[in-house]
């Protein structure tokens, strides 16, 4: 019963040792600093930083005498430190802690977006050169960090223009673009690539993972000065009063799209049935979205939305129906006495002779 409190304690402890060895060197360069200030900066309460205060005062070298340890002058509520005992230097890394923190890093590096890559990458020099782990035999892949999302990249920082073959989800159609890219960018853990689109004439995003076929032209991007990037604080896709609207009486077990799908309207009907409304890009695509739920997802509205989707789930019946067999031939076999001899065959009738 004690051993998970005998944990916390000394997880507890293992945190205030690293705390006290970088307040002295923090304090060091700070000479006079308040100590609401210190506590702000440290992420801990003035009442923690005084009691490290003084555990302070009976640290230093070994000896222990009143010339070894840690020396500090108050004013007020002002604090100086006047003899660091040598811990003059925040903590080292461990040699875990220099690779988590490499890994990390290259992770960043990798991600599509980062406004500085440069400066994560000098970054990690740094920490590769102090913590000898330049070469260090860590191979870092994002999820969907594939050859295309490194060709992309590739084209967004030379600024060449592309040709893709894309396929667009929402209308369930591939069609073949010219577009000059501006950005690449990591959303819910799917790469994408921002570009002026030349057959849209417009801004447009598309998912990597749904470029069937990609070739850099021998052309730069050109980018018009009315392309503006997406602000994609809040998402990809962004629902606005001029989508279509629908509704759909939900069970549940398709409750699911209240937190996947950003939802106008959410409220509670009959039993465990829901009403959700939410923005669609197209009814096309929402067809193909009912058409994946289960038997507890029902259109409300729009009609022509429930029409559709009747059409097409009848359609798919149609397609696995099976004809009935025709009934099949029933041979009648003429009874036979059996006290008499065999009749109609003549071999087994010459057998008898």
């Amino acid at each position: 019963m004690t051993r998970p409190a005998a944990r916390g304690g000394s997880r507890a402890s293992a945190d205030r040792l690293a705390r006290l060895l970088n307040l002295v060197p923090y304090l060091l360069a700070r000479p006079g600093i308040e100590i609401a200030e210190a506590a702000g900066d440290l992420g801990v309460t003035d009442r923690q930083l005084r009691e490290d205060l003084e555990l302070l005062w009976v640290c230093g070298l070994p000896g222990y005498g009143p010339g070894d340890l840690i020396d500090m002058a108050f004013d007020g509520d002002r604090v100086t430190i006047t003899y660091d005992a040598g811990i003059d230097r925040p903590l080292r890394l461990t040699p875990d802690e220099a690779l988590a923190l490499v890994v990390a890093l290259r992770m960043l590096a990798e991600t599509p977006g980062v406004a500085n890559r440069e400066a994560v990458e000098r970054a990690l020099a740094k920490i590769e050169d102090a913590g000898d782990l330049v070469g260090a035999p860590v191979a870092v892949r994002l999820p969907g960090d594939t050859p295309r999302v490194e060709a992309l990249r590739t084209a967004v920082k030379g600024g060449r223009a592309l040709r893709i073959t894309y396929y667009t989800a929402a209308r369930d159609e591939t069609t073949e673009r010219v577009i000059d890219p501006l950005r690449m960018l990591m959303v819910g853990g799917r790469a994408y690539v921002e570009a002026w689109c030349r057959r849209a004439e417009a801004v447009r995003l598309f998912r990597a993972d749904r470029i069937d076929a990609i070739t850099e032209l021998p052309e730069p991007a050109t980018v018009p000065p009315q392309a503006v990037p997406h602000d994609l604080t809040e998402g990809v896709f962004r629902p606005s009063p001029d989508l279509p609207l629908i509704t759909l009486r939900i069970g549940r077990s398709e409750r699911w799209i209240t937190e996947y799908y950003p939802c106008e309207r959410v409220e509670a009907g009959d039993g465990d049935q829901w009403l959700v409304s939410l923005r669609v890009t197209d009814l096309g695509w929402a067809r193909r979205f009912v058409l994946g739920l289960g038997p507890d997802a029902v259109v409300v509205a729009p009609a022509e939305l429930a029409e559709q989707v009747r059409a097409a789930a009848t359609a798919a019946l149609d397609a696995y129906a099976v004809p009935a067999p025709a009934p099949a031939a029933v041979l009648r076999v003429p009874e036979v006495d059996a006290t008499s001899e065999p009749a109609g065959d003549p071999a087994v009738a010459g057998r008898t002779q």
